[in-house]
């Protein structure tokens, strides 16, 4: 075939109906059918190996805990801390992973179960594998210089060491998918063992979080005593010295005030309210005195004013009767006239109460001044006072500055004292209350099945490595798939037309070394003919002997294939060639011309295998003349002649010459196109067996006299490359092949080397067609000349 390889997409052409398929789903199955037995044969090796490994395997056993990390275990003895974040509790997790894998951790858990002297620790059983290796080390160390000798001692801390490593060797800590669950796992020989430090590890790790948490309180509480010590001696002196600086500086303070601040503050209120004062009672002297300023007249007019702002009774009384009369005086002028008594006597009252009226306003407004001089007085000294404090602050200022430097590193200090003390006093309570932030939530149990060796894992994986060993050795053997095997491979690769198969007949005694893959390769059957001591005549006489069989019906579509191709043609010359030597051409030849002879055709044989005349070496009397001399004009032709006299076959053959260099040009000499000449009169077929194509070039040289070529290829044996270079350097070759047999086809195997629907899957239905029995028994016989 045309490299059959394992692809995925075949450079051949498909059909219309596969042109859009990218994975050749048919080819991939004919495939794995074709090479069922490498891949069942992989699997087989593998399985084999994998049962061996479980036999010799020493099982190991396991067993876990699981523990889980909780800080609200502790929450009725700390303070509750803030939620924690994803990232924080997977740091968290995996520093408790690392806890667990520490050595210190194994150190303490060989301390508590006294694992430096357990032999089954320290010195397990061991697999053949792993007794080589301990003995090669055992060899290595004892060629090895030695140092001095180990103390008891150390041979002790050298075991404890040993076994440490051994303990974090062989366990395994996980996280529980996306939980705060560690499974904590060891594994050993000894079941028990196995039981006992797994719960040793989680008794050694709870131990580990309590002590830990009690260190660290204890030396938190140590330090922050010494540190409490510290700051109250240094809270104290800074209190001391704000005492002390006020003393010398008579910085004097009332409520957390200076004695001056609080005097300055309240003069400035006095002064706001005296300023009032002075303001309001110079308003008042103000208006009085420019109504008193105006006369008597305007002083009565505007009396109401004044009246309405103080609380003078009597200006409002003298006000009313100063209405009333003249009111009356208004009315008496209007009835009896101005002279009328009367209205001058009430005239005379209007005048006199003006004049009282007058009289009180220039009171009111003394009264007035007097106030307002008052109150002018009293904000000047106010004045005089604050200027006074302000003065006497202004030089205490310098004072000040440091002043609050003193007090607030006093303050500083008496805050940080407080911290600290309550921090203190937190971390006594914690102290008393050893609580770990974790606790098992699955007990470590004694295991009651070997954890390893899995047999049905084992066994799983070694089939499916076989599988794919299997898969790789099928990939391997259709990348060397490069010979033909099916119709299709001849149609697709040489463009020719395919004529049938020839089946395998017989086996070869030896293995040939051309282009030979399977280990009991088939050769050519006139090959192995010759070397049994079988006749030519038997050899021809197959396809006589089986007439329905495959290989008769092969050959009768090579001659309808003549028959068509030289239709009205009365003579033919049809060579036979191969490419390589050993494919079966000269076995091909002779049934071929056997079934023209037989179906009453004038056939003539020639074997033109100059080279290796096979032919001619199955023959039962070695000739003593052929073609050569009747070429060479020694004799004629036809006396070289040999006839069967059943099959009325004639042959003419060919002496062995190993003298006789050019081959080529005798073949191409006018004598043997004389010679083909003469026998196309006597003769209706001419069937020649010529050189392979490959060694020589004898096919090639007399090609011009052969009307058509059957071309004859070794079924899974030649490679295509070979058969393809060697027909498109020969075109004139090339074309008159009239077309190609696949000979020794192994016909049990045939059908796996096509895919579903392919023609070769079915040739089990010919069978009612075929018959592969003989009909009847020939006794061989001698060709006549």
């Amino acid at each position: 075939m045309n490299q059959r390889n394992l692809t995925l997409h075949s450079t051949l052409p498909k059909a219309a109906d596969d042109s859009d398929s990218f994975i050749d789903i048919d080819r991939l199955i004919a495939i794995l059918i074709r090479r069922s037995g490498s891949i069942a044969l992989c699997v087989a090796a593998t399985a084999t190996l994998a049962i061996v490994y479980l036999l010799f395997a020493t099982p190991q056993y396991t067993s876990m805990t699981q523990i889980l990390l909780d800080d609200d275990i502790a929450k009725y003895a700390q303070d509750p801390t803030p939620v924690a974040s994803s990232q924080q509790v997977d740091m968290q997790i995996a520093s408790a992973v690392e806890i667990l894998k520490s050595n210190q951790l194994a150190l303490r858990v060989v301390d508590a179960e006294k694992l430096q002297d357990n032999a089954t620790l320290l010195d397990p059983s061991q697999s053949p594998v792993e007794l080589i290796k301990s003995g090669v080390k055992l060899i290595v160390s004892a060629l090895a210089p030695g140092g001095p000798p180990a103390t008891e001692d150390d041979a002790r801390n050298g075991r404890r060491q040993k076994a440490a490593a051994l303990l974090q060797e062989a366990v395994a800590v996980s996280r529980v998918n996306r939980s705060s669950v560690l499974a904590v796992s060891f594994r050993s020989t000894d079941k028990v063992l196995a039981q006992r430090i797994t719960k040793a590890y989680a008794t050694a790790y709870l131990n580990d979080q309590l002590n830990a948490n009690f260190d660290a309180t204890e030396s938190a509480s140590v330090w922050l005593q010494q540190r409490l010590a510290d700051l109250r001696e240094r809270s104290q002196q800074a209190a001391l010295d704000v005492a002390k600086f006020k003393a010398e500086n008579g910085l004097t303070s009332a409520n957390g005030e200076l004695m001056s601040e609080q005097q300055l503050a309240d003069l400035n209120k006095q002064l706001i309210v005296a300023q009032a004062d002075s303001a309001s009672a110079s308003a008042r002297y103000s208006q009085f005195k420019s109504i008193v300023d105006l006369g008597p007249e305007s002083a009565v007019n505007n009396a109401a004013i004044s009246s309405g702002q103080t609380d003078n009774t009597v200006i409002q009384d003298l006000r009313t009767r100063y209405v009333s009369v003249n009111k009356r005086e208004q009315e008496v002028t209007a009835n009896f006239g101005e002279n009328h008594p009367q209205a001058v006597a009430l005239r005379a009252e209007k005048q006199d109460l003006t004049r009282q009226i007058y009289q009180e306003l220039q009171q009111l407004t003394s009264s007035y001044r007097n106030e307002f001089e008052v109150a002018r007085s009293r904000e000047a000294s106010l004045r005089q006072n604050i200027e006074h404090l302000t003065g006497k602050n202004s030089e205490a200022d310098k004072s000040l500055v440091q002043l609050n430097d003193l007090e607030q590193r006093a303050t500083a200090l008496k805050t940080l004292y407080e911290s600290y003390l309550g921090k203190y006093e937190e971390a006594s309570q914690q102290q008393s209350f050893p609580i770990a932030k974790a606790r098992v939530i699955s007990e470590a149990g004694v295991p009651v099945s070997p954890s390893s060796p899995k047999k049905t894992m084992t066994l799983g994986l070694a089939i499916v490595l076989g599988l794919m060993a299997g898969g790789a050795l099928t990939a391997f053997q259709e990348f060397r798939e490069r010979f033909f095997r099916v119709e299709g491979d001849v149609r697709t690769i040489l463009g020719l037309k395919f004529l049938g198969y020839l089946p395998l007949i017989g086996k070869a005694p030896r293995e040939s070394k051309i282009f030979r893959p399977r280990p009991n390769p088939p050769v050519d059957p006139a090959e192995a003919a010759a070397d049994s001591g079988a006749t030519f005549e038997r050899i021809m006489r197959i396809v006589l002997e089986a007439p329905r069989s495959v290989f008769a019906e092969t050959l009768r579509n090579a001659k309808l294939a003549s028959d068509v191709m030289f239709q009205g043609k009365s003579d033919r010359v049809i060579g036979v060639v191969s490419a390589m030597p050993g494919e079966g051409k000269s076995t091909t030849a002779a049934n071929f011309a056997a079934l023209l002879a037989s179906s009453g055709k004038r056939t003539l044989l020639i074997d033109a295998d100059l080279r290796n005349p096979g032919l001619t070496r199955m023959l039962r009397t070695p000739p003593q003349q052929g073609l050569v001399e009747a070429v060479l004009g020694e004799v004629p032709w036809a006396s070289a002649v040999k006839v069967d006299p059943t099959t009325k076959l004639a042959i003419l053959p060919v002496l062995p010459n190993d003298h006789l260099m050019h081959t080529s040009e005798l073949l191409a000499s006018q004598g043997m196109f004389n010679l083909m000449e003469n026998a196309r009169k006597m003769f209706d077929y001419i069937v020649v067996d010529l050189a392979p194509l490959g060694p020589v070039i004898d096919a090639k040289a007399f090609a011009p006299q052969v009307d058509g070529f059957l071309f004859v290829t070794e079924w899974g044996a030649t490679p295509t490359s070979v058969v393809r270079d060697l027909l498109n350097a020969e075109p004139q070759i090339k074309s008159k092949i009239l077309g190609v047999i696949l000979n020794k086809t192994d016909m049990t195997e045939l059908g796996k080397f096509t895919n579903f629907g392919g023609t070769e899957r079915y040739r089990h239905k010919y069978v009612s067609y075929y018959t592969e029995e003989t009909s009847k028994k020939r006794e061989p016989t001698e060709a006549g000349a």
